[in-house]
């Protein structure tokens, strides 16, 4: 087995970082080493260190002076939607009811499912992205594609079979038991299965009648370490609809909570609109906001209080992602930008360093998988990302003007997209430069 020693400038994170001056929070090398064998990280430190204690015929892959940091982790987006993205409509409703639903309907055939969990991957890789927690459509064929594609890429991946049995067109639909035994049939063939997680995914309450909310309660019962993903409070009009469908709900959180489905590995889409009582709950409970700036400004849906809910007295756990195809780029770089820009709105300052821990440790953390994934530590998987702030004509001429790691960061933010990932390796595999 190939033994590979990478070198380059090494950035990650500890923890969530206080301010830009908490150097404590993060291990930064301007000339380090990765030591990966059999997909882990078995030395990482500065470059002379690693290097001493790598074999004669370790290969080695000079990075210099690229960046190299844990591979990006987006916590919300739908496979299904690649070829929804940039369509034009009014709200989240209309634009699911006239884009999405119909698109969604074309993955009951398994070539098609496959064709687009390729073009998925392909995406992914491209923008630096080596885990993600994505929603297939209500048919088991387009989760069989999900995984299966993962595990040929050796991918840690979080997905899951929708399920939605109301408000939506027939060919979208299944039934509470449908739901829940085409669920089980999922975690069977594919939960463990190479680095693959699944996920209960009721879509939304809207699109789930009481009895399949039920269904889902029994599968987060018998698989209580199993993820749970769905969308909470993005827009008025859902939130008001939502809350006409279940009037014996104090609110819109309180409907999953009465179905056991608000816990510590719950990921709930977007959030923007939540109530104190209902962020309250969240907090006590551990579940995840996760925020969507691309899709939250895309579809209009409104300001996400990242820097809000992060201070409560009660804080709420945070996530940050793509939501393709309400989101318009699959770049955690660029979603990251369009954050920044929402807490400006909000008179809230988003700092760099705040970003990219949010696309790597704190995501990991936000998916309960910190120990293996959002960091550059000894025995972790090495899934790894390798950016050039200097990509462009014109991030080269603005790097000829950075002094700083947080100014060369904020450039790539700002400017970077899938032309500043040199290579991203997963399981130690670079696999950009095979796309």
């Amino acid at each position: 087995m190939t033994v590979k020693l990478l070198r380059g400038r090494l950035l990650s994170f500890k923890r969530a970082p206080q301010g830009l001056s908490d150097q404590e929070s993060y291990s930064y090398e301007t000339d380090g080493g990765l030591l990966i064998e059999g997909g882990k990280i078995i030395a990482a430190g500065s470059y002379a260190d690693v290097k001493a204690k790598a074999p004669d015929d370790a290969e080695e892959i000079d990075h210099r002076p690229h960046l190299i940091m844990p591979g990006f982790i987006d916590t919300h987006l739908h496979f299904p939607q690649m070829q929804v993205i940039a369509s034009y409509a009014a709200n989240l409703l209309e634009w699911l009811n006239t884009y999405t639903f119909p698109e969604e309907c074309r993955f009951v055939e398994t070539a098609h499912a496959q064709k687009i969990a390729t073009h998925f991957y392909d995406e992914l890789i491209r923008h630096g992205t080596t885990t993600a927690v994505a929603y297939c459509s209500v048919h088991k064929t387009s989760a069989d594609a999900f995984f299966a594609e993962a595990m040929k890429r050796g991918m840690c991946m979080v997905g899951g079979k929708v399920m939605m049995d109301r408000n939506a067109p027939q060919g979208l639909l299944d039934t509470p038991e449908m739901g829940y035994d085409e669920t089980r049939a999922v975690i069977a063939e594919w939960h463990g299965k190479g680095r693959n997680h699944v996920a209960i995914t009721p879509r939304f309450a809207i699109t789930s009648t009481p009895q399949q909310m039920e269904a889902a309660a029994a599968l987060a019962r018998e698989f209580p370490d199993l993820h749970i993903q769905t969308h909470l409070s993005e827009n008025h009009d859902e939130i008001r609809y939502t809350c006409e469908l279940y009037p014996e709900a104090i609110d819109y959180t309180d409907i999953y909570a009465r179905y056991g489905l608000l816990g510590r590995k719950t990921l709930f889409g977007h959030c923007i609109h939540l109530s104190d009582r209902e962020a309250d709950a969240m907090s006590e409970a551990g579940s995840i906001a996760v925020h969507c700036p691309t899709s939250n400004l895309f579809l209009g849906s409104g300001l996400f209080p990242l820097k809000a809910l992060s201070r409560r007295e009660k804080p709420v756990r945070i996530g940050v992602a793509t939501d393709i195809g309400g989101g318009s780029s699959y770049s955690m770089l660029r979603t990251m930008d369009e954050a920044y820009k929402i807490q400006q709105l909000l008179g809230e300052r988003l700092n760099p360093l705040d970003s990219y821990y949010h696309m790597t440790l704190g995501n990991a953390g936000a998916l309960s998988l910190a120990d293996s994934i959002g960091t550059l530590e000894t025995g972790t998987d090495a899934d790894i990302v390798v950016l050039n702030a200097a990509a462009t004509p014109a991030m080269a001429l603005k790097m000829d003007v950075v002094k700083t790691l947080v100014e060369e960061l904020f450039l790539l933010q700002t400017m970077g997209d899938d032309r500043s990932i040199v290579e991203t390796y997963v399981a130690g595999n670079a696999m950009k430069a095979v796309l």
